[in-house]
């Protein structure tokens, strides 16, 4: 298939587009600028220029495509709200262009992003293969920028690393390869209207994420309380608390995805990714 892939010079887009490329698939990515295009290019794929604003121009590339796979997202964490109304408009544009041609439309889930994903599933009825990727909250791997890194960064500026409670609050978590594979999967076979989760690891204690942390970095995992907790992540406090297997049925989704699709993470998981020392060089 010829695919349009937005955000496909960003972490887990940049992997989506090689895959494709050596799956045998041709692809186009949006990006706004001359220098994330050589990277591109550089990748095998050719560049189209725009951003999520540029309403035409995706209805544009979608249509003339076998096959589109929507990543870009804003990450304005002052707007969300905003952010969400931004992905609905560009997920709604690409949809018009793609209604009644049976072609695959694969998104990806955000926190929040209910009527984006209403919209996408009603595409099914519309003449559209459209599915919906929800990603672990921890996509790991080479150049991650999320909470992980996070969580290490604060770790190496206090002093210790630090879990809630007991810490057997579990983090689900995808290595940004195997999610790239889950999102080909998606293109070249999912059924219209599925919702698929992308974890590789199902549940991970966050003790065992800050054990690891305070290993590599020489300082000791603490149990806080709570309160001390919303202090010492800062935002991050409320995400470090949950236990996210429940919130995301992460099992049961994990294997409805597997059988479905054939897909079989083959990357390390999260903590022998840790083990391997990039995430702290």
């Amino acid at each position: 298939m010829h695919v349009f892939v937005t955000g496909a010079t960003g972490y887990v887009g940049s992997a989506v587009v090689r895959e494709l490329i050596g799956a045998g698939h041709t692809v186009t990515g949006l990006c706004r600028s001359e220098e994330r295009a050589a990277g591109l290019k550089a990748a095998g794929a050719e560049a189209v220029y725009g951003t999520l604003d540029d309403l035409d121009t995706l209805g544009r590339a979608a249509a003339a495509a076998d096959g589109t796979i929507h990543l870009a997202f804003t990450n304005d964490f002052s707007d969300f709200e905003g952010a969400l109304a931004l992905d609905l408009r560009a997920v709604e544009a690409m949809g018009a262009a793609l209604e009644g041609t049976g072609k695959p439309f694969i998104t990806t889930a955000h926190a929040n992003g209910h009527a984006v994903d209403q919209a996408v599933l009603a595409m099914a009825e519309r003449g559209i293969r459209a599915s919906i990727v929800l990603l672990a909250p921890s996509v790991h791997g080479e150049g991650d920028k999320g909470f992980v890194p996070m969580m290490i960064d604060i770790a190496r500026a206090k002093g210790f690393a630090a879990y809630i409670g007991d810490g057997t609050n579990r983090w689900p978590a995808v290595h940004r390869l195997d999610a790239a594979v889950l999102y080909r999967l998606a293109l070249e076979s999912a059924p219209a209207g599925s919702r698929l989760l992308g974890a590789g690891d199902e549940g991970i204690p966050l003790r065992e994420i800050a054990a690891v942390i305070g290993r590599h970095l020489n300082v000791p995992a603490v149990s806080l309380t709570p309160e001390e907790a919303a202090n010492h992540f800062g935002f991050l406090g409320a995400i470090a608390a949950m236990d996210l297997t429940g919130l995301y049925n992460a099992a049961q989704a994990s294997l409805a995805t597997r059988e479905l699709l054939g897909w079989k993470p083959m990357q390390p998981g999260l903590i022998a990714d840790l083990e391997q020392g990039h995430y702290f060089a």
